[in-house]
């Protein structure tokens, strides 16, 4: 009963983190300066009659007074309907549909390389010797701190200019999506390996680790099976930092990449006013980030089920 609760907490939580960005979004769009219908037609180089303007108007209902444009808006969200791309002429589903699989595929092949890195250079560089851990450390801050188009750019010198192991840019195959990943991968782990292994160095302190080492458990073992499981809750509740990393950087990634995606439907959204798209990709946005921190948040209870009652 104690897991349901929480469950439910955050699913109401997460309706109002859905609310909140569908209602922001809208009044952003509806103070954005410009003529909508005139977007709707083709943008400022369209040269539309004063009769069909108000009929695109009327259609829309861009006429009308901000509450009821607003009570349609979420009337057509709560039955699914995102509205139809100025741009591409097809209903937003479908235009994020037909992108979201390359952005899918970028964000699993980052995390499938950010996390095992993560957990192991933090693993095998807590409590070392200090200069094994300052070269660590400043490894970490490097990539933190480093932008992600700066990342990208220096892996496509090295590996694609230089090297020629790899393709400069696009979808063409899992050779191209290598450089993409570990771009996203390298900007995450920065960040997570530092957190990581500060927990991680505090938890070997702890009293319960020194009875493990007592009995004769070898050191890797005590790190993996005891330290770890206590070390990696804060980790998790960074999920949010991964998420935002994730879809911020699959912009600049796909980008600089010339990938396909979510990320490259964004700018060009951004680039043509595409408002719908826009709102789409927000709303897509926010309810990945209630997803992924719900199923953290259930992970919690696996981990350190006294979590639950707190």
């Amino acid at each position: 009963m104690a897991v349901l609760r929480r469950i439910l907490t955050r699913l109401l939580v997460g309706f109002g983190v859905l609310w909140g960005a569908a209602s922001l979004t809208f009044l952003a769009v509806y103070l954005i300066p410009g003529d909508t219908a005139l977007l709707i037609l083709g943008g400022p180089d369209a040269r539309p009659t004063a009769e069909t303007l108000a009929q695109v108007r009327a259609d829309y209902l861009l006429d009308q007074p901000f509450i009821v444009q607003y009570g349609s808006y979420l009337g057509n969200l709560l039955q699914g309907d995102l509205g139809q791309s100025y741009r591409l002429r097809l209903p937003v589903t479908e235009a994020i549909g037909q992108q979201i699989g390359a952005t899918a595929a970028l964000s699993a092949a980052a995390v499938a390389l950010a996390l095992p890195l993560t957990f192991a250079v933090a693993i095998l560089s807590a409590q070392r010797a200090s200069w094994i851990r300052s070269i660590v450390s400043g490894i970490e801050v490097v990539f933190a701190a480093t932008p992600t188009f700066i990342i990208g750019f220096a892996l496509l010198i090295v590996f694609s200019f230089t090297l020629h192991w790899f393709p400069i840019g696009g979808n063409q195959g899992p050779v191209a999506l290598v450089l993409p990943a570990l771009t996203l991968a390298l900007a995450i782990f920065g960040t997570l390996s530092q957190v990581l292994r500060n927990e991680l160095e505090d938890v070997l302190e702890q009293p319960f680790i020194l009875t493990a080492r007592s009995r004769g458990m070898r050191d890797l073992p005590v790190r993996i099976r005891h330290a770890l499981r206590h070390a990696a809750i804060p980790v998790m509740t960074m999920s949010g930092f991964v998420v935002a990393a994730l879809l911020g950087g699959s912009v600049i990634v796909e980008t600089l990449f010339s990938r396909q995606g979510i990320g490259a439907l964004t700018l060009a959204s951004v680039y043509n006013k595409d408002l719908p798209v826009i709102i789409g990709i927000v709303l897509l946005s926010a309810a990945v980030y209630v997803v992924v921190n719900l199923v953290i948040d259930l992970l919690y209870t696996l981990i350190d089920p006294k979590v639950v009652t707190a």
